[in-house]
């Protein structure tokens, strides 16, 4: 209880959330054991930061980098605007295949809506679609991007938990991250019929070959992450390094679109986010040795299995909340903050880890379009320059299609375990 007040008032005077939750672990820890109990963290915070595969999360986050910056952007999208011709809404579609085409190299959504968003909606705005729609189409297609794999929210959750294979996170994000996708295009589709969006020039094959030839070294990224780890060939952190390696081959050599201020540019932003993501992992194993000694995540699974018995009710209320968290907090520190507390909970009334875990960041995904804080969707709204609340409305139609496949994956065990069942991974 004391450690839940710590972080509530430290929290409401504006402290960072990493400082925030390194305290709360602190109070808790003193609650619990005394102030001997405080030698006992410091080496909790280093156990947070030091595990091999962290060393892949400042390699993905470059990887992305050097290939936004080297052109990959414009090469996806004039492949898959090839791919649509006089669909009512081809730019619309466009937008959500390039954020699928793109998933596979990111893993964020913010990275992946500047992005797209930089290159994509000028384009719309001149065909005619609102600066609101515009915004919204590309923030609900990007968050795709954390859970097709590579991605460095299942990092995260891996490292916080520890007991929970990536490669088996990577596997279970396959099917529901197309599963999003499909529904984006259904919805995008339907909105298009109805407004009476434009196409395109009709389909040639020739400009679908050329665009894809174009475009088909930047689309082996992902082959070599995903078939070097769920082949076994690789490990997550080896094929990070050799992700790295291809994009900065790719951009320097084949392309020659980096410079040195692009590399600089890329470098920097690489050493802020991992810093951000590094003292995030670092405090949240304090904030977890607390959650496990206290005794917190055996509560909550009592609490939850006595809101009903039915497996299914379970798991949607644990959905539902984490919702509501993500409306609130942003992706990462929410994981940080209730995956140490849920996940146990869940797996201890009987859901496979895997099963848990994927359901868990499909439900926190959706806080980044959904409001008041809906980062990545205020981040589109700020390139379209659209007002935010427009940008909301706009998004409801997707949201709540991302809705729907968090229940249908919570609901039914096998579009996230079929993938690591075929594979053995993580099973």
């Amino acid at each position: 209880m004391s450690a839940s007040i710590a972080f509530a008032l430290l929290m409401m005077i504006g402290l960072p959330l990493g400082l925030v939750l390194t305290a709360a672990g602190l109070v808790g820890a003193v609650s619990i054991g005394g102030p001997d109990f405080l030698a006992i963290l410091a080496d909790r915070f280093f156990s947070g930061v030091s595990g091999y595969v962290l060393i892949a999360v400042p390699y993905f986050i470059i990887t992305a980098e050097v290939m936004n910056r080297a052109g990959l952007t414009e090469r996806l999208i004039a492949f898959a605007g090839s791919l649509f011709g006089r669909v009512p809404g081809a730019l619309s579609h466009v937008n959500v295949t390039t954020c699928l085409l793109f998933a596979g190299l990111t893993g964020a959504a913010v990275t992946e809506t500047a992005a797209i968003g930089r290159t994509l909606i000028p384009s719309m705005r001149r065909e005619g679609y609102s600066a609101s729609y515009c915004a919204a189409v590309t923030a609900c297609a990007a968050i795709v991007g954390p859970i097709i794999p590579p991605s460095i929210i299942m990092i995260a959750y891996a490292a916080t938990l520890r007991d929970i294979s990536i490669l088996g996170l990577f596997a279970a994000g396959i099917v529901p991250g197309l599963m999003m996708g499909g529904g984006m295009l259904l919805v995008s589709g339907i909105i298009s019929w109805k407004r009476g969006f434009a196409g395109n020039d009709r389909v040639r094959l020739s400009r679908v070959l050329s665009t894809g030839a174009s475009a088909l070294a930047a689309m082996g990224i992902p082959l070599v992450i995903l078939g070097g780890v769920l082949s076994g060939l690789t490990t997550v952190t080896e094929a990070s390094v050799l992700a790295c390696i291809y994009a900065l081959v790719l951009g320097g050599l084949v392309y020659r679109r980096l410079g040195r201020r692009d590399m600089w540019e890329a470098l920097v932003s690489t050493v802020s986010f991992s810093g951000v993501v590094f003292l995030l992992l670092g405090a949240s194993n304090v904030l977890g040795w607390y959650v496990t000694r206290s005794g917190v995540a055996r509560h909550a699974a009592e609490t939850i299995a006595a809101m009903s018995s039915d497996p299914v009710l379970q798991i949607l209320a644990v959905a539902a909340l984490l919702i509501v968290i993500g409306m609130f907090i942003d992706v990462l520190p929410a994981i940080i903050v209730a995956v140490p507390v849920l996940a146990p909970a869940l797996v201890e009334l009987g859901f496979h880890p895997l099963h848990a875990g994927m359901v868990m960041l499909l439900a926190l995904n959706l806080g980044n379009i959904t409001p008041p804080v809906g980062l990545t969707l205020m981040t589109a709204a700020r390139i379209a320059n659209a007002p935010y609340e427009g940008a909301v409305r706009e998004a409801a139609p997707f949201a709540l299609a991302h809705v729907v496949i968090v229940i249908l994956c919570a609901v039914f065990p096998i579009f996230t375990l079929a993938v690591p069942r075929w594979l053995g991974a993580g099973m």
